[in-house]
C-alpha cells in the first residue's frame, strides 16, 4: 500500500499561514520515507498552495507521497465544539508521522462516550487528543506534552514564542490541571479550552 501524508494549513483572509512550520515538517517526512526525493526534488509548498483571495477562513490539504505532492484540496472551515473530554489509554498508539491512514485514531475516538473529544495517554503519559495537540494549565503556566504522539506546527511555533514549555505529564498532572486548551494549524490556542470539570477519567 502506497504511504501518504498531509499537511493541513491554515487559509486566513486569502493568504497561506506557517509555511515554514509545515514545510519543515514534510521534509522530514519525506527525509524519513522517500529519501530518494529529499535529494532529488523536494516540494515547496509555497509553490503548491496558491489560496484565493475571497478566501476568509479556509482549509487547505495537500497530501503527498513518494512521486511528491499528489493533490491540494481546499474546503471552508468551521471549528467544531469541543465542551468536554474523555481520557482514553492506549499504549501501542502511535501518529509519528502526520499520515493519510488515522484508522487507529478514529478507533479510539470510538471510546469518546458522550464526550466531545477524547486524551491520549500513552504509557502513563498525557499525549493529544485524536487532532490536536494539547496544553495543561496548571494554575501558574501552560504546559504541553514532550512526547506528543505527532509535533505539530502550531505546537512548534507556540514553543518558539515562548508561550508554552515542554513538560513530562501524567495522569496526575492531567487530574490536577485546571483547564486544557487543544490546538491544531486551524485552532489557535486558547480558541478550545475544557475546564477540569469536564474531564471524564477511565
Amino acid at each position: 500500500m502506497m504511504q501518504q501524508f498531509v499537511e493541513t494549513i491554515k487559509v486566513k483572509n486569502g493568504k497561506a499561514l506557517a509555511l515554514a512550520y509545515h514545510q519543515a515538517r514534510m521534509e522530514r517526512t519525506i527525509a524519513h520515507f522517500f529519501p530518494a526525493l529529499a535529494l532529488t526534488a523536494m516540494p515547496r509548498l509555497e509553490e503548491w498552495v496558491a489560496p484565493k483571495a475571497d478566501m476568509d477562513l479556509f482549509k487547505a490539504r495537500v497530501v503527498y507521497g513518494e512521486r511528491g505532492v499528489e493533490k491540494v484540496e481546499y474546503a471552508s472551515y468551521a471549528m467544531r465544539p469541543i465542551r468536554s473530554l474523555r481520557v482514553v489509554c492506549d499504549d501501542s498508539i502511535g501518529y509519528d508521522y502526520k499520515s493519510v491512514d488515522r484508522s487507529a485514531l478514529n478507533a479510539l475516538v470510538t471510546k469518546r462516550g458522550n464526550c466531545d473529544e477524547i486524551v491520549i495517554v500513552k504509557n502513563g503519559m498525557v499525549t493529544d487528543s485524536s487532532y490536536t495537540n494539547l496544553a495543561l494549565y496548571d494554575g501558574h503556566e501552560w504546559l504541553t506534552p514532550r512526547r506528543p504522539l505527532l509535533l505539530g506546527t502550531k505546537r512548534a511555533f507556540l514553543l518558539d514564542q515562548g508561550l508554552l514549555k515542554e513538560a513530562d505529564l501524567t495522569l496526575a498532572d492531567l487530574r490536577r490541571a485546571q483547564r486544557v486548551s487543544l490546538f491544531n494549524a486551524m485552532i489557535d490556542m486558547g480558541e478550545r479550552v475544557v475546564e477540569a470539570c469536564d474531564i471524564a477519567f477511565e
